[in-house]
């Protein structure tokens, strides 16, 4: 794992000339590019768990092109950490702006032209093929945005204020999980099963082209941060010297595997919400394909207001507190959550859900500001997005995956529920090493 320096936390504070308004608009900017990538994204989950099976992995058992669908969403997550190491080495060297603007265009033009992609039924197994390298591409976009809207929000934020700020990014993910299935919800609604099916489910993604228009806008109006604009002239004498990746694989290794090791759980679980439930509860437990999304769109609003408190609280008390209450609350409901949802009850599995998603948004709120705390400006974008990334293959990408093959081989939904606990356990021992080396710095005023 080689040598793992103590975390540094000598990044500057934004200057003070900056307005407020100058801070806010550059943070809503980037709150919208992560609200409509994770859209992009989210797109094809919802997709992958309702057509995208019988569409291009037709079988005659249905769980098979649900497996086949799942692994394609998976290949997603696996693309992701590709395009956060080449993002995150050209933007700590380069700068965030640059990097936003190109996942932005990637993700547009991949989401635009699954909409378009032709069917197994037209064009045989190049539509499979296709649809696993635009997946890729919306992997590897994904996997260059975060880093760079994280870092145009906590490095223009204010003092004391960037878990608020970062959250704003992190509020992405319900945005454009709710877009997602508001749209999905609307189109199903306003056809027939069989025009749905056959075409219906390609407006969503269609709509992808709004993000090459935010593209645009970034690139013409949004500004370098300034922490990064502070350490460029150090960093343009440093860069013959090392480059950002080598310094975090051989000197901060370990901080990147306890940083994904944190979060996995939390990917895990919002992603077996999400798409998982979705995909038993219709499947598997009978129940209506519109009732479970509404369902699900209803849960994911509540995220919203409650990603900002938790990194408002983790302002005053501390991030890994804010982060360990997360993790334990995951953990501890992971079975009755189960038990719930297997009533067949929506009333139920609406509670069940429901409960689960506050636990990941207090893990969720203040997890970009603990990132971008764990690594000094030069080397931030690679050393976060390099944890945040792994958490996503680990935690976020094979969950949907995991979750079908062990309902399949145990025929009980408490294999699940051992799966999340097992995550969580990893996570919340992660928090306390992290704890342990004071790799997060406390705020003023905290015991």
């Amino acid at each position: 794992m080689g040598t793992d320096s103590p975390a540094p936390h000598d990044a500057p504070e934004p200057p003070t000339a900056l307005t407020t308004r100058h801070r806010r608009k550059v943070a809503t900017v980037a709150a919208l590019a992560s609200s409509l990538e994770w859209y992009d994204y989210f797109v094809f989950a919802v997709a992958g768990a309702l057509v995208f099976g019988p569409q291009f992995f037709p079988s005659d058992r249905p769980v098979t092109g649900v497996l086949a669908s799942f692994a394609t969403f998976a290949v997603g997550f696996a693309a992701r950490p590709v395009g956060g190491i080449v993002a995150g080495h050209l933007g700590d060297r380069h700068g965030r702006k640059p990097m936003l603007v190109w996942a932005l265009v990637l993700m547009g033009l991949a989401t635009t032209a699954i909409g378009a992609l032709p069917s197994y039924g037209t064009i045989g197994v190049a539509a499979p093929v296709l649809l696993v390298i635009l997946r890729i591409v919306q992997g590897l976009a994904l996997g260059a945005q975060w880093g760079a809207a994280m870092l145009m929000t906590t490095e223009y934020a204010p003092p004391g204020k960037r878990g608020l700020y970062g959250s704003l990014v992190q509020m992405g993910v319900p945005i454009g999980l709710v877009v997602a299935n508001t749209l999905f919800l609307v189109s199903s609604a306003a056809m027939s099963n069989d025009a749905f099916s056959s075409w219906g489910w390609r407006l969503p993604f269609l709509c992808g082209i709004l993000v090459l228009v935010l593209a645009r806008y970034v690139h013409r109006h949004a500004e370098e941060t300034p922490e990064f604009r502070e350490a460029e002239r150090e960093l343009a004498v440093e860069e013959k010297l090392h480059s950002p990746l080598r310094t975090v694989l051989r000197h901060h290794l370990g901080t990147v595997l306890l940083a994904g090791g944190s979060l996995a759980v939390n990917a895990a679980t919002f992603y077996i919400i999400v798409t998982g439930v979705l995909d038993y509860a219709t499947r598997e437990l009978g129940m209506a394909r519109n009732s479970v999304l509404a369902v699900s769109l209803l849960v994911n609003v509540t995220q919203l207001a409650l990603i900002p408190t938790a990194a408002a609280v983790s302002d005053r008390v501390g991030r890994l507190r804010i982060y360990a209450i997360g993790a334990f609350g995951v953990v501890a409901w992971a079975v009755p959550m189960f038990l719930l949802i297997d009533t067949g009850s929506l009333a139920l599995l609406g509670i069940g859900i429901f409960i689960a998603s506050c636990f990941v948004s207090i893990m969720y709120g203040p997890q970009a500001a603990l990132f971008a705390e764990l690594f000094t400006t030069g080397m931030r974008y690679t050393g976060a997005s390099l944890g945040y990334q792994l958490a996503a293959v680990l935690g976020g990408g094979l969950a949907p995956f995991v979750m079908v093959l062990l309902l399949e081989e145990t025929g009980t939904s408490m294999s699940v529920a051992a799966y999340i606990i097992g995550l969580g356990l990893i996570a919340l021992a992660s928090i306390a090493v992290l704890a342990r080396r004071g790799a997060v710095p406390r705020p003023h005023g905290t015991g």
